[in-house]
């Protein structure tokens, strides 16, 4: 097989990366090792910032996004008792949508087989050779059968336990990491959402977090300890401790209601530079992880590509290669900034171990400072709605 553009991953990186080169008139080939079936119903990120928002609308990806995306103007803050919104809108202009990534997903593949693009599922043992030459090559197997892709460049959008970034040699890549001491307990819920907008709740059991995903389903998130045991937290438990945390302001109460599913994340914060290296281009998750609670993940990858996709319309285009030259340090302003912001979130809202008196304090003062000063919830909503430029 021949093709310009080999894109190891169909999350929302790869997939959005073949659709942007596409209305380039640049040819790609999309490579995934799960099923079809399996992309368009993981559940992930479901927040995205306006400059994602506005990327997917003017790309033609936006009529279901606008009719069913839940737009959002703020989010409250509860600690100490209290309730406070962040007016995201009134500070920046901008707000936030809720729309599912794997909503994303779905709108992408259709997009891409309805223009005939190739994305082929299933695929596994997937190599990547020749990177150092004008002429990589993605070697796969596919119904048993070995393949060939022959193309231009590889962009390896393959996630943290993907194989592209893997085929960096040694000693070319830095890598940036912090684990968190707790992790997120998450549910899927039937039960209609309580709230209008996102809470975000510190309380001295540990942090809480309110979210949806329609008018019918409701996602929240539980901090819990790292190596916590999903089987250790039935149903029961788990809406018991959503209450304690969360129902802290007189007379609001949660919505309960069967529980679709749950589980456990960790949370890292990681950066790899540089994101490329001769013919191969990272983007999304294979080069840097960000903490949920600042819901930067998905944003981030769809930032990614869109400069890959410009980069590599100015190499076929205009034969001009300092787009490409350049993407690794203009992508890692944008990543450093979303670092930042998401570790501030995190150490400012979640119990630490071994926390004393003085850091509960500082985590409370931190949080009274964004609820009254305006210049410090502008600093908050800026990053939160996504800054246009970094």
């Amino acid at each position: 097989m021949r093709t310009q553009v080999g894109i190891v991953g169909a999350g929302p990186a790869g997939l959005m990366l073949s659709h942007l080169l596409h209305r380039h008139g640049i040819d790609s080939v999309v490579l995934e090792c799960r099923s079809r079936e399996y992309v368009e119903h993981r559940v992930r990120a479901g927040v995205l910032e306006q400059g994602s928002v506005d990327l997917l609308c003017r790309t033609g990806l936006g009529e279901r996004l606008q009719r069913e995306g839940m737009r959002h103007e703020g989010i409250e803050l509860r600690f100490d008792g209290e309730s406070h919104r962040v007016p995201l809108t009134e500070l920046t202009g901008r707000a936030i949508t809720v729309y599912g990534q794997q909503e994303v997903v779905k709108d992408l593949i259709t997009a891409r087989l309805d223009a005939g693009g190739q994305i082929l599922f299933d695929v596994d043992d997937v190599r990547l050779d020749g990177l150092d030459t004008d002429s990589p090559v993605i070697r796969f197997r596919r119904d048993g059968r070995e393949e060939e892709l022959h193309c231009d460049f590889v962009a390896g959008c393959d996630g943290f336990h993907g194989v592209s970034r893997g085929s960096v040699p040694d000693g070319v890549l830095t890598t940036y990491e912090r684990t968190y001491p707790f992790a997120w307990l998450g549910i899927l819920a039937a039960a209609p959402p309580a709230v209008d907008e996102l809470i975000y709740a510190r309380t001295e059991r540990g942090f809480a977090l309110y979210s949806l995903r329609s008018p019918e389903i409701s996602r929240l998130y539980l901090q819990v300890a790292p190596d916590e045991d999903i089987a250790d937290w039935p149903d029961e438990r788990i809406w018991a401790e959503l209450r304690a945390r969360l129902e802290t302001v007189p007379g609001w109460s949660l919505n309960e209601g069967p529980i679709l599913e749950k589980g456990i994340t960790p949370m890292r914060s990681f950066v790899v530079e540089p994101m490329q290296w001769e013919r191969l281009y990272l983007a999304g998750d294979a080069v840097h992880i960000v903490p949920p609670t600042g819901a930067k993940g998905m944003n981030l990858a769809l930032a990614d590509v869109a400069l890959l996709g410009d980069a590599f319309a100015a190499w076929y285009g205009e034969g001009r290669t300092n787009l490409l030259a350049n993407y690794s340090r203009t992508a890692l302003r944008r990543v450093w900034r979303a670092q930042h912001f998401s570790w501030w979130m995190t150490s400012m809202l979640h119990r630490l171990d071994g926390e004393d008196a003085y850091e509960a304090k500082l985590q409370s003062s931190t949080l009274r400072y964004v609820a009254t000063s305006r210049a410090y919830a502008t600093s908050l909503a800026e990053n939160y709605v996504g800054l246009p430029e970094v």
